[in-house]
């Protein structure tokens, strides 16, 4: 049985109220003309001609200002805000008591009327006739004092505390202007992208979320299991292997835009659940992905912002190509004076750390140990767009190696504020190859380490099928909207984030 505050209980009351003569609380039917911005637009294209303008609005009550035989309202919908203006000579006294005693803010109303501008300028409408559509039960959270336009200080709902936003997102959406506007950007950002790859003819296909071996990626899998096959199935946390398996059916430029959920700690950059974008494109090696990937991200900058550059936490990001580009080699020799190049193996590793005095995980294998390398000392200072290039093959079980040097693969990964955005391949598309390195992997690494991929036999048939030499490519959608919305978390560009059970 829900337990009701104070303030709830009154809203109750009213209810049944409005109930008991016979007053609909949740109409079934609503009438709207205009929305606020098209209401404001008609009458002031019609306002010089003195035409007439009639609309009827609907929207959520956020301010009232009762000034006795007069009130003054502010609804808003989903385009914006607009006033209200209603007196006893429109509407009678026993209706405009009625409006002030049993409506509260958060309420949704239709209102009827006539567009009109009041002394101090602002186009209003001048109400005839009203009703309630859904009468809110829970008071908007919290309260702030907001100045009108004609100077008048109200009081209204807000909602800062970051937790409870992330919690109770509706309520959010409902008071903050500004997270509407970020979750706009992010449907623009969308947008863009898949403009974007339609233009250069990549074709955006759906793989499935449920697979019965995961793989693509360096992560922990969610496990399910599905009764009637009685099979255990694994929430993907990457498209990869299904979009590469239609290359080899002839789809030559593939993209999917959607979820992978990874089962890994949450963090201002990580939620087990995700949009991802993949693309694979026939042909194409990881220099061609690079060009590819500056293009299209700073394509969707400025779609989405009016511009390729945009400040994030006091940075300005410049995504105008070309990005700067950076050899993994160089720029840790370069970082901490140790080239990877010359320690071959575990142990050299090891042993060149310890000669420079560099703290590290005693007990990481030497792809591990090298990106534990790039977390430390290169990602931090990549604050404008970089791609970093050339990395360990113990990391990267999927790309080709550099010709004449089988410890080295063809893999990028683009960074911004210090935050790591894509990761792309020149794709391995040797079926032999391939196996062995799943069987490498398999053998080096232990059951629970992320980087232990497993044996997918039915990709390495695909593969034997004969697969074209291509590039790869991957990008979280959330932090890309992070950097250009300026949000420092990721659940701020999350509708409905994970968090823990509330107490």
């Amino acid at each position: 049985m829900t337990e009701y505050s104070s303030l709830e209980q009154v809203r109750l009351d009213k209810i049944e109220i409005l109930r008991a003569e016979g007053i609909e609380t949740y109409p079934t039917r609503a009438r709207r003309t205009h929305t606020s911005v098209e209401a404001i637009a008609a009458f002031e294209s019609a306002e010089a001609s003195e035409k007439e303008i009639e609309a009827i609005l609907t929207g959520r009550l956020r301010a009232t200002r009762n000034m006795g035989k007069i009130t003054f309202a502010h609804i808003e919908d989903g385009a914006g805000r607009i006033q209200l203006f209603l007196r006893t000579n429109d509407l009678g006294k026993e209706k405009l008591d009625f409006f002030v005693k049993m409506f509260d803010l958060g309420d949704f109303i239709e209102a009827e009327g006539k567009m009109f501008r009041t002394r101090t300028g602002e186009v209003t409408l001048q109400v005839s006739d009203f009703k309630l559509l859904a009468k809110a039960v829970t008071p908007l959270p919290a309260a702030k004092d907001e100045t009108l336009e004609d100077g008048t200080v109200v009081r209204h709902a807000a909602l800062e505390d970051s937790q409870l936003r992330a919690r109770q997102r509706y309520a959010d959406l409902a008071v903050n202007l500004a997270t509407r506007e970020t979750f706009r950007k992010r449907a623009a950002i969308t947008r863009a992208l898949r403009e974007f790859l339609d233009e250069q003819d990549f074709l955006e296909v759906e793989t499935p979320i449920l697979q019965p071996i995961y793989g693509g990626a360096a992560a922990q899998p969610f496990v399910t299991h599905h009764n009637q096959l009685k099979q255990d199935l694994y929430l993907r946390i990457s498209f990869e292997l299904y979009l590469k398996r239609l290359l080899v059916g002839n789809l030559e430029r593939v993209y999917e835009i959607g979820r992978d959920f990874r089962n890994e700690g949450v963090s201002y950059k990580h939620n087990p659940e995700f949009t991802q974008l993949e693309f694979y494109w026939a042909y194409a090696d990881y220099l061609q992905v690079m060009e590819l990937t500056e293009q299209m991200v700073s394509y969707a900058a400025e779609k989405a912002t009016g511009s390729m550059k945009v400040t994030y936490q006091g940075n300005e990001i410049d995504f105008t190509p070309p990005w700067n580009r950076l050899e993994m080699r160089q720029g840790l020799l370069d970082a901490c004076g140790v080239d990877i190049n010359e320690c071959r193996d575990n142990a050299s590793l090891h042993t060149a750390l310890n000669e420079k005095n560099i703290e590290h995980p005693n007990d990481a294998p030497r792809g591990k140990l090298i990106g534990w390398m790039v977390d430390e000392f290169l990602e931090p200072k990549m604050i404008q767009p970089t791609f970093l290039y050339n990395y360990p093959r113990e990391i990267s079980p999927l790309a080709k190696a550099i010709p004449g040097d089988p410890q080295t693969v063809e893999r990028f990964e683009g960074f911004v504020a210090g935050m790591e955005l894509c990761n792309a391949f020149t794709e391995l598309n040797d079926p032999l190859d391939q196996e062995a390195r799943f069987l490498e992997m398999g053998r080096d690494y232990a059951d629970d380490d992320e980087e232990r991929h497993p044996m997918d036999d039915d990709y390495l048939r695909a593969m034997r099928y004969g697969m074209p030499p291509n590039g790869g490519f991957g990008m979280g959608v959330d932090r890309l909207v992070m950097l250009l919305t300026d949000k420092h978390s990721i659940r701020e560009v999350l509708l409905f984030p994970h968090l823990r059970a509330e107490e």
